[in-house]
């Protein structure tokens, strides 16, 4: 959540190319708006996005039972400006300029302490999906995915309902890889399938034509 349409495109990409699955933001009003869809666990915050500011996010989403942890990315670098931060919720507080290496350090740091505080176990009907253990099971089966296929199902799980093209998936899933292309998210869906198949879940991942792929609600 950045107001900066050059450094949040920047911090997209190298955030995907890191491994992170990966929403953005321009302004409070569509941060709060992607809160309230979905499920996250780690938030990157400007203080200072137009229309509702970082502070009013951060109030949005105090007192959640699943709250995402939040690191806030910001040019203030007095020290009251970190300890308001702290104290009206974020989790950390890194100033601009700044390491990209530190902020994906800071995060995995937060992540961490995320699954420690909680087991956010992902569940459709018979399947478990554990993305600390990353672990897929289907009662008592495991099923055997390739990383690629692991991201691919979290990543459906965490927004069901929403539909993702095949583009999106492509820049969440593969980042900078050159060689990557839509055929090749046609085929990742396609060995998730078969693998499903087997324990009767062939028809979790469902198509939308004209819109991408999706796994409904209810």
């Amino acid at each position: 959540m950045e107001d900066s349409a050059r450094l949040r495109d920047s911090l997209g990409r190298g955030l995907t190319a890191s491994g992170f699955t990966v929403d953005v933001a321009a302004n409070g009003t569509a941060a709060c708006q992607h809160l309230d869809t979905y499920e996250y666990e780690l938030i990157v915050l400007d203080l200072g996005l137009p229309g509702v500011d970082g502070f009013g996010v951060l109030r949005h989403i105090q007192g959640r039972a699943s709250r995402p942890r939040v690191l806030v990315l910001s040019a203030r670098d007095q020290t009251a400006d970190r300890v308001d931060a702290l104290n009206r919720g974020a989790d950390d507080y890194l100033v601009k300029p700044f390491s990209f290496d530190e902020l994906v350090a800071r995060l995995h740091a937060l992540g961490r302490r995320s699954k420690d505080a909680q087991t956010p176990q992902l569940t459709v009907g018979s399947l478990n999906l554990d993305p600390v253990a990353r672990v897929v099971q289907v009662n008592d089966t495991s099923l055997s995915l390739t990383p690629r296929e692991f991201s691919l199902l979290e990543l459906l799980l965490r927004h069901r309902g929403r539909a993702f093209s095949r583009s999106e998936i492509l820049e969440r899933l593969a980042g900078n890889e050159s060689n990557a292309s839509d055929r090749s998210v046609e085929v990742l869906v396609f060995g998730l399938r078969r693998k499903l198949e087997p324990v009767g879940m062939s028809d979790l991942v469902h198509t939308r034509r004209g819109f991408g792929y999706v796994i409904p609600k209810g």
